[in-house]
C-alpha cells in the first residue's frame, strides 16, 4: 500500500486510532493533531525530536495509520492542510484556558461541519427535495437535540411552500404520523437512527402512506424505515465537555434542503417570499407605534 486515509480525512483517522496506537506512537500522533503545520516542516528526524520518540517509533506511527512510509504520510497531510481544516481535535480539558476552550470548540464545529458537508451524497440530497416538491403537507420529528432541529425545520416553512409542522410531544408527533397521508412527508431526525419513539412515528407515517426522510448521524433501524436516509457524518462523541456538534450540521442540511425546494418552486415562490419578508419587515418597523397607541387606548 502506498498511501493512506483519503485527503482531508488524515486528522480523524488519526484522532480515530490514537487510543489503540503504543503510548510512543501516541506522542507522535498528539503532535500531529495539536499543530500539523508545524509537523509539515519536519524531517523525520525532526518529528520525532519534537515528539521526543525515536525515528523507528515515527515509522511505526506511519504505518499504524496506514501508510507505507515517512513520505506518503507528508503528502497526506500537505493536501489535508491544503483544504484548510482545522487540525486542533483534541478532547476539552477541565483545566483548559478560556483561549484554549473558545478553540477548541471553534474548532471541533468547523471540522464536524466540513466532514459532514464531504461525506453528503449529492444524489440523495436531491431526492429528498423531489420528494418536498410533491408534498402537501411536512411533518418534522426528533427527539432531544433533533427536536431542536425539527422546531428549527418548521420554522422555514415559507421555503417549503406547504403546510409545516413539529409537534414536539411523542403523542402529537404519533397523532400526526396517524393522520398523515399519500401526500405527507415526514422528516424524522435522529443522530443516533436508533431513537426508538421517532422509529415509531416514522412506521406509523409509512402504514398511512406518507413518505419518509431521514436525517441520521449513523446506521441504524432509522434509515432502514425510510424512503431517504440522508447520513451527516459529525465528530460527535460522549465526551462529557463536547460541544452537540450533530445538531448544528442537521441545522444546516434542512437549510440545503428547505432552499433546494424554494428554488425548484421558481419564480412565483421567490415573489411571494419576498413579498413576505418586506411586510414582515414593515410590521416590526411599525410595531412600537402600534403598542403605544395601544397603550394610551387602556389608560383613558
Amino acid at each position: 500500500m502506498t498511501g493512506g486515509p483519503s485527503a482531508g480525512m488524515l486528522l480523524e483517522t488519526i484522532a480515530d486510532r490514537r487510543d489503540f496506537l503504543r503510548a510512543s506512537e501516541q506522542k507522535v500522533a498528539d503532535l500531529v493533531l495539536n499543530d500539523a503545520t508545524q509537523v509539515m516542516s519536519y524531517n523525520m528526524a525532526g518529528l520525532a525530536e519534537a515528539a521526543g520518540v525515536s525515528e523507528p517509533t515515527v515509522m511505526r506511527f506511519c504505518s499504524a495509520i496506514g501508510f507505507d512510509g515517512f513520505r506518503s504520510f507528508k503528502i497526506e497531510l500537505a493536501q489535508t492542510i491544503a483544504l484548510g481544516l482545522p487540525m486542533t481535535l483534541s478532547a476539552i480539558g477541565a483545566d483548559d484556558s478560556l483561549q484554549d476552550l473558545t478553540g477548541k470548540v471553534f474548532s471541533r464545529t468547523i471540522s464536524s461541519l466540513d466532514r459532514a458537508h464531504r461525506h453528503l451524497d449529492d444524489r440523495i440530497i436531491g431526492d429528498a427535495i423531489d420528494l418536498m416538491l410533491d408534498a402537501g403537507e411536512v411533518i418534522f420529528v426528533g427527539a432531544g437535540a433533533s427536536g431542536i432541529v425539527a422546531l428549527d425545520a418548521q420554522q422555514k416553512f415559507p421555503l417549503f411552500g406547504v403546510p409545516c409542522q413539529a409537534p414536539a410531544d411523542y403523542h402529537q408527533q404519533f397523532i400526526s404520523a396517524s393522520m398523515s397521508g399519500p401526500s405527507t412527508v415526514v422528516v424524522a431526525i435522529s443522530n443516533t437512527a436508533r431513537t426508538e419513539t421517532v422509529i415509531r412515528v416514522a412506521k406509523l407515517a409509512k402504514q398511512k402512506g406518507a413518505k419518509v426522510v431521514a436525517i441520521v448521524g449513523d446506521n441504524g433501524p432509522l434509515a432502514d424505515v425510510a424512503d431517504v436516509a440522508i447520513h451527516v457524518n459529525t465528530f460527535e462523541d460522549t465526551d462529557l465537555y463536547t460541544p452537540t456538534v450533530s445538531r448544528l450540521a442537521g441545522l444546516v442540511v434542512i437549510d440545503v434542503i428547505a432552499t433546494g425546494v424554494s428554488i425548484r418552486r421558481g419564480a412565483a415562490a421567490a415573489e411571494r417570499i419576498q413579498a413576505m419578508k418586506t411586510e414582515l419587515a414593515q410590521m416590526r418597523a411599525e410595531a412600537p407605534g402600534d403598542l403605544d397607541t395601544h397603550e394610551d387606548e387602556d389608560e383613558r
